[in-house]
């Protein structure tokens, strides 16, 4: 199995709080992350919601939903979500985000560690740092707009 790991941090204009809020809720992620459709079998338990995420792939006509399961804790409420994401493939994310109160906004910082079979690695790589930007750009746009 290979391993890649990376970061990314930016500020958004809302308090840290309601960024915890808004990202500890499955449903924000449909459109959060771009290849995010739909989420189902939401389950909370406590410390913890599990659901399933729908993550719909297209090229020309033809259409793939690759449903991936995911587990978020909450170690440090209103400051960490850390989401565990198994996905066909054998390719596992886990992600970390630390939220810092700076000024009237948040520092939000994402951590993710990826493992995955060698040769999937382009693909896997370049569609998480993908996927992390956009989310970046649109948590950006909602906080903003909220």
């Amino acid at each position: 199995m290979s391993i890649a790991e990376f970061s990314q941090t930016f500020t958004v204009p809302a308090p840290a709080a309601k960024v915890f809020a808004h990202l500890a809720e499955p449903e924000s992620y449909i459109g959060l992350s771009p290849l995010v459709v739909a989420v189902r079998d939401v389950r909370r338990e406590a410390g913890q919601v599990s659901y399933v995420s729908v993550e719909r792939f297209t090229l020309g006509p033809f259409k793939y939903d690759n449903l991936i399961k995911v587990t978020m804790t909450f170690p440090e409420p209103d400051r960490r979500i850390v989401s565990d994401v198994r996905s066909p493939g054998a390719v596992h994310l886990v992600a970390t985000v630390d939220l810092v109160p700076a000024g009237d906004g948040t520092t939000v910082t994402e951590t993710v560690h990826v493992t995955f079979p060698f040769l999937l690695r382009p693909l896997v790589v370049g569609q998480a740092r993908k996927v992390a930007r956009a989310r970046a750009a649109e948590l950006t746009r909602r906080m903003s707009a909220a």
